[in-house]
């Protein structure tokens, strides 16, 4: 066999062996699992750290509209189902395939509660490839951190794993580890137990969820806090999480979440989850919005934007509370409002502190790496991986730049704040494009469906056309597009906002007009 060949079977069956344990979620609804809702998520883990494993259960509080003659959840092969129960009886049930279907017996119950445990998933690539990721510190502490957003919660727990789906009435989570291990998790710390060389941990959220958004972070940290005083008046508990080594650093850090928060809250309006916590903790992966307990691997890299320090990693994250935490999709083709978003809350840092100038370079600079290659919106009933590419960040961020160009500051910036405020669209709500295009349509009474449609749904680009036009003329179009844009045009006598479409518009002045001098939109220019 030549080398060549060798070379060649390797690569197919550690490509083979990485595509058995890439898990993906989402896509269309389980029809099974359509026949129930989550109440409540309440799991109770040992995590022992010495040989990178789990056991414990998960109690699952559910509603049915009917009788079930099975009620379906995700959990992994790699777990170990040891039993079920429902109300205090054993159940039978069967796991495989990543599919755990437990049969009913013949009662009213609202719970089952499942006993499972094992090995857990080491993450490859994360948090873009998931799961558990197990170091130590430089003290030679055990410190595990958690990643799913590709994955889902049946990589951890049972779940009805769809993102769709999030627990009503939140989650309890319980945490046992070697004494004097620290779990930093979701909501507020209720409880500490110390017992024969362990401890456990009990937390607790009433809000709701996203699966992947559960989480557990395991270490020996040192706490640096705060209360942080939210616009809506709320006395909100903020603590950062650094390792032992780090704890320098801790007060800094602390200064930062808080310098972003309160400009997130300037932007969209009052912290989501006023009676949890805003936090991060130190994790040994770059980082993921976990609700109220944001992952941050950064390593401190601070930079300085006018008199005030930022953390890309840390602003972006944080801005996740609202949107994909406060605001959650049910479908992950929608999966840029998310991102898109929380990207433009990035950029809004930019123009709060480094001012006008700094902002439109920031713009400029994400712009020129838009490859335009997939469309922002993706096919309805995509999955995670279907759906998560780099344009859901940089040109949904655009998206929203742009329609803050052409809506003017004095409609866009109350209107997002709206937005993030509607019921309609948040906490337990899913939300999609459609509802919000339609609510940018009607809070401003202007009908961008055009708009919205060529840059979320397609890769195409307004191509800027200016011809000479006798002496004093121009004559400015926008090929490619079958609708008019409110477009800034520059001439020597400054500029002014003109109707741009197909046909042409006669614009006067002795130099070549500069189409949407500032970057508002996205048009090619050749």
């Amino acid at each position: 066999m030549s080398k060549y060949l060798i070379v060649l079977l390797f690569l197919f069956f550690s490509f083979t062996a990485l595509q058995a344990q890439s898990w993906d979620w989402g896509g269309p609804m389980d029809p099974l699992q359509s026949k129930f809702n989550i109440i409540q998520y309440r799991l109770d883990l040992e995590i022992i750290p010495e040989n990178q494993s789990i056991q414990g259960s998960n109690t699952i509080v559910f509603e049915a509209k009917e009788r079930l003659d099975t009620l379906r959840l995700q959990l992994i092969d790699e777990y170990a189902v040891e039993k079920v129960l429902m109300d205090g009886k054993e159940v039978k049930f069967f796991h495989a395939n990543d599919i755990l279907d437990i049969i009913p017996i013949d009662c009213t119950c609202d719970e089952v509660q499942v006993f499972y445990g094992g090995q857990t998933p080491i993450a490859e690539n994360p948090p873009w490839t998931g799961g558990f990721t197990w170091e130590k510190d430089q003290l030679e502490n055990h410190w595990m951190g958690l990643s799913s957003q590709g994955e889902g919660a049946k990589i951890f727990m049972p779940a009805l794993d769809h993102p769709s789906s999030e627990p009503s009435q939140g989650v309890e989570l319980t945490f046992t580890v070697p004494y004097p291990y620290f779990v930093a998790s979701n909501g507020r710390l209720l409880d500490r137990k110390i017992d024969k060389g362990k401890v456990s941990y009990h937390w607790a959220s009433d809000y709701p969820i996203n699966n992947y958004n559960i989480n557990f972070t395991l270490g020996i940290f040192h706490e640096e806090k705060k209360t942080f005083e939210s616009v809506s008046g709320d006395r909100i508990p903020m603590s950062v999480y650094v390792l032992q080594e780090n704890r320098a650093k801790a007060s800094t850090l602390l200064a930062v979440l808080e310098e972003s928060a309160k400009t997130h809250e300037k932007y969209f309006g009052a912290f989501p989850f006023p009676e949890d916590k805003i936090a991060v903790v130190e994790t040994p992966y770059l980082g993921m919005e976990h609700q109220t307990i944001n992952a941050y691997g950064n390593n401190f890299q601070f930079v300085t934007l006018g008199k005030t320090a930022y953390d890309w990693l840390l602003h972006h994250e944080l801005g996740h509370e609202w949107f994909g935490n406060k605001i959650s999709v049910g479908d992950w083709a929608d999966m840029w409002i998310h991102e898109g978003l929380t990207a433009y809350g990035d950029w809004l840092f930019y123009w709060e502190h480094g001012g006008e100038e700094v902002y439109f370079e920031k713009v400029k600079s994400e712009l020129r790496n838009i490859p335009h290659a997939k469309p922002v919106l993706s096919p309805p009933n995509s999955t995670e991986k279907e759906a998560y590419h780099p344009e859901i960040y940089t040109k949904g961020a655009m998206v929203i730049h742009s329609l803050r160009g052409i809506l003017g500051e004095e409609v866009f910036f109350p209107m997002l704040k709206a937005f993030v405020a509607d019921e309609r669209f948040t906490y337990q709500s899913r939300v999609n494009t459609q509802d919000f295009t339609d609510f940018v349509k009607s809070y401003t009474g202007k009908d961008l469906d055009a708009f919205f449609d060529l840059y979320l749904k397609t890769t195409k680009l307004p191509e800027v056309v200016i011809k000479k036009k006798g002496k004093k003329g121009w004559e400015v179009r926008l090929e490619g597009i079958e609708f008019n844009m409110p477009v800034d045009v520059k001439t020597e006598a400054g500029i002014q906002r003109i109707e741009l479409g197909e046909k042409g518009i006669l614009v006067k002045s002795i130099e070549k007009p500069v189409v949407d001098p500032k970057g508002w939109l996205m048009l090619s220019k050749k």
